[in-house]
């Protein structure tokens, strides 16, 4: 495998001090015992996302380990993980490596760090806007409220029309049953701040 550059890393020539203030507050905020991570690396073995990371998944956990914040904040790696629990699976003290990337976003929003995947952050406002208005998600208008947030009118037209045609996008919103519930649970997480 190739050495790849990881900006804002620090260099072979300097020297890395373990913050332990970092890892608390990652290890609170997630829940994930990321402490007993021994290197084994089986999550980076077995997650589909890494060829496109910036940051392998037991780099992530490295990085938090020795308080490197920066360059896990500014990473790629934390905005395209697909959370799919594969890490988890495979590890053998059971971290979850997706949980540790949504703190990771979670910190990179509240500190104003821009997303290193701008789109990524736009995709999840209105996925969570589908649901919080539609009971789930409608994905029609998802996409179109996705397509007028970045500019990219025109990008997949071929697919979606060709989806449209054949029923998978619909006009209309399916209804749900407790869409109030649903309703509720997005205010509730708007008063905690989240």
């Amino acid at each position: 495998m190739e050495h790849q550059e990881v900006h804002g890393a620090p260099d072979a020539s300097s020297k890395v001090l373990p913050s332990f203030t970092f890892l608390r507050e990652v290890e609170e905020r997630s829940g994930q015992p990321v402490s007993r991570c021994y290197q084994c690396t089986k999550c980076t073995g077995g997650c589909p996302m890494n060829f496109a990371m910036d940051i392998q998944p037991s780099q992530i956990v490295r990085f938090i380990q020795l308080g490197l914040k920066e360059p896990l904040l500014k990473s790629r790696s934390i905005w395209i993980c697909a959370c799919c629990k594969t890490c988890k699976s495979r590890c053998p003290n059971g971290i979850d490596i997706g949980r540790l990337n949504d703190t990771l976003k979670e910190m990179a929003v509240e500190m104003e760090v821009p997303a290193a995947e701008k789109n990524v952050p736009i995709f999840h406002q209105v996925f969570l806007g589908s649901v919080e208005k539609n009971g789930r998600v409608h994905e029609l208008g998802m996409m179109l409220g996705y397509k007028m947030k970045t500019g990219t009118y025109m990008q997949d037209a071929p697919l979606g029309l060709a989806m449209f045609r054949k029923g998978i996008l619909k006009v209309m919103p399916e209804g749900i049953h407790q869409k109030r519930e649903i309703q509720r649970i997005f205010q509730k997480a708007k008063e905690n701040g989240r």
